[in-house]
């Protein structure tokens, strides 16, 4: 039997199994080193994640967001015609991801003189705050037997 130890194993952190998950994602795509990117603002809420794409088209390349990760994979089409004398432009498949918080939108991407850009905007989220309402199992035993203590209604006269 192994046993793992973790952060999250505390009871003070219940439900949080996908922040675990998350770093494990951001543990293994550290290592990766292509297509180089950059991580900019754009203006208060706006970022922008630019790649190094050079040789490939937008028929190549993928970008898709799912269950807050964002993965962009490219794969170039073989081009049989062409006898390269020397191949320096990297042109293998690639699979990157980032992890977007919540509160971040993919607005879009375009590709421009080789180098692709996704644009992204932080929103500010709506509260979902809510009373929640307190029972007591004295109550619901009293409404089972057809007594409310609460509305209670005193006979008319």
């Amino acid at each position: 039997m192994t046993t793992r130890l973790s952060l999250f194993d505390s009871p003070m952190f219940l439900g949080f199994d996908h922040f675990e998950e998350t770093f494990n994602r951001l543990r293994k795509n550290s290592a990766e080193g292509y297509p180089p990117y950059n991580i900019e603002q754009t203006h208060e809420n706006g970022l922008r994640i630019t790649l190094a794409v050079a040789g490939f088209t937008m028929g190549d390349l993928d970008v898709e967001i799912e269950h807050n990760q964002l993965t962009i994979r490219g794969k170039h089409k073989d081009d049989s015609e062409r006898l390269y004398i020397h191949r320096g432009i990297a042109t293998r498949q690639f699979q990157r991801s980032f992890v977007i918080a919540d509160g971040i939108e993919v607005l879009g991407a375009s590709i421009d003189n080789g180098l692709l850009h996704i644009d992204m905007e932080r929103v500010e989220p709506e509260s979902n705050a809510r009373r929640i309402e307190i029972k007591s199992k004295d109550s619901n035993k009293m409404k089972a037997i057809g007594v409310d203590s609460v509305n209670k209604k005193e006979p008319e006269a």
